[in-house]
């Protein structure tokens, strides 16, 4: 298992997919440990992948309401509401 203050460093520093590679390891190890999806869900968000994002931070809520993700959750789906392909130029 890769240490948490390892994962900050590769997110820090730019190493998304290096981050996500450690994160999915981990949850491999620990699924029911919400933090791990909860930054899982942070990279993912990061990189564009709002999909996985939401199914990561849907997941760690589950685990754990209080989590942040609680509060990521929320935030995505506002966002995700606001989106609207109408109102771009063509």
């Amino acid at each position: 298992m890769i240490e948490l203050t390892k994962i900050e460093e590769y997110i820090s520093s730019g190493q998304l997919y290096k981050a996500i590679e450690s994160l999915e390891n981990n949850i491999k190890e620990e699924p029911e440990r919400a933090e791990w999806h909860f930054l899982c869900g942070k990279v993912h968000w990061r990189l564009g992948h709002r999909r996985e994002a939401i199914t990561e931070y849907e997941h760690a809520a589950q685990l754990d309401p209080a989590s942040p993700a609680v509060e990521a959750l929320s935030l995505t789906r506002e966002i995700m509401d606001f989106f609207n392909p109408d109102q771009f130029n063509p």
